[in-house]
Parts: structure tokens; C-alpha cells; sequence
């Protein structure tokens, strides 16, 4: 697969690259070019895996929830990386397979429950420049999730907004992990990548 990054990935050495190396390979069987491309600026590389780690300790809110919360920003910020990384994670994960499978095309699918599609509009809502999360969407998610759960939904979407726009910015798109997964990942309809 040829790079399309718009900074050149760097080689990783030493000790911590050989450890990033190998989990990653363990993990996804190759080594992400997000990893390859922000190894330029390893304090940068550290603080994101940081938060990644730490972010996927969080337990409030329903871990279906923020899988279909994180691609929801992906697809509408058009992060390929994270989208298909985010559908691989949900099929290795045990998750709704099913459903994740059909986050890019949330609105027109029938397989969402209504406060699955409230936990997507939010993130999409939140994602949206400026945000635009009404008081009526934030009163029924905190009715239906809780203050916990809910103040771990904005957190999660922001982190998923950190990453996807990065990714995007530097060019880094699809490894294709999800290839791995037996439902194919649905494409966002045109008439609504459009509006967006």
C-alpha cells in the first residue's frame, strides 16, 4: 500500500519502537501509519497513546455505545483510518458487529435502537463546526444515560475528534483492518456526507 501521508512516516528504532512495533503488530497485524507518522514528535506519539489507554478505562457508558460514538465522528470528519480501525476494534471487541457495521449510514439504517441514534446525533452534533448539541438532545441522553455516562459520552466524543482530525490533517487514511471482519463496513450515503 503506497503512503499518502502528508508528513513522510519515520522510521521507529530503539527500544520503545521495537515494544510499539511488536504490540502493534500483535494487535493489528501491521503497524499504524499514525504511529509511523507521529513518531517525528514522540512526546506527541506518548501523550496520544496516553490518552487512548487511559480514555479506554472509562466505564460508564456502554462500550456499543462508544464504539458507534467514535465512528459516528469518524465518518462524518471522513477519518478512513479511524473508521475502519474503529469497526475492527468493534468486531474484535465481542461487540454489535451488525450495527457497527452500518454507523456511516446511521440515519437511513433500521438496525439502531433510539438511543443509539441520539448517542450518534450527539456525536455528530458535538463534531459539528460550531457544535450544535440542543438542550432537548443533551436532556434525553442524561435522562436515559445518567450524569456519569453522560459526562464520559462529551469526553469520548472530544477524544474521538482529537484523533480523527489529526489523522485527517496528516493524511493518513485506511489500513483496511476491517477486511477482517465478515460484514462489510457500510459507505456514508452521498446525499448526506453532502449536507453534512
Amino acid at each position: 500500500m503506497a503512503s499518502t501521508t502528508r508528513v513522510p512516516k519515520a522510521e521507529i528504532t530503539g527500544l520503545y519502537g521495537y515494544v510499539i512495533k511488536r504490540f502493534s503488530k500483535k494487535l493489528l497485524g501491521d503497524v499504524p501509519e499514525s504511529v509511523e507518522v507521529t513518531w517525528h514528535n514522540r512526546p506527541v506519539l506518548s501523550t496520544m497513546l496516553g490518552i487512548g489507554r487511559k480514555s479506554d478505562k472509562w466505564n460508564q457508558l456502554d462500550p456499543n455505545l462508544k464504539s458507534f460514538a467514535h465512528m459516528a465522528v469518524a465518518s462524518m470528519v471522513g477519518c478512513s483510518w479511524c473508521l475502519d480501525y474503529g469497526y475492527f476494534h468493534a468486531h474484535n471487541a465481542g461487540l454489535d458487529e451488525a450495527k457497527a457495521s452500518q454507523v456511516p449510514r446511521w440515519r437511513e439504517s433500521d438496525v439502531f435502537t433510539p438511543l443509539e441514534r441520539d448517542v450518534m446525533e450527539y456525536a455528530e452534533a458535538m463534531t459539528a463546526t460550531p457544535p450544535t448539541v440542543t438542550d432537548e438532545l443533551s436532556d434525553r441522553l442524561l435522562a436515559q444515560l445518567g450524569a456519569p455516562a453522560m459526562v464520559e459520552l462529551a469526553a469520548w466524543v472530544a477524544v474521538a475528534n482529537l484523533y480523527t482530525r489529526s489523522n485527517t490533517a496528516l493524511g493518513i487514511e485506511s489500513q483496511e483492518f476491517s477486511k477482517a471482519c465478515p460484514i462489510p463496513l457500510a459507505r456514508r450515503s452521498t446525499s448526506h456526507a453532502a449536507s453534512a
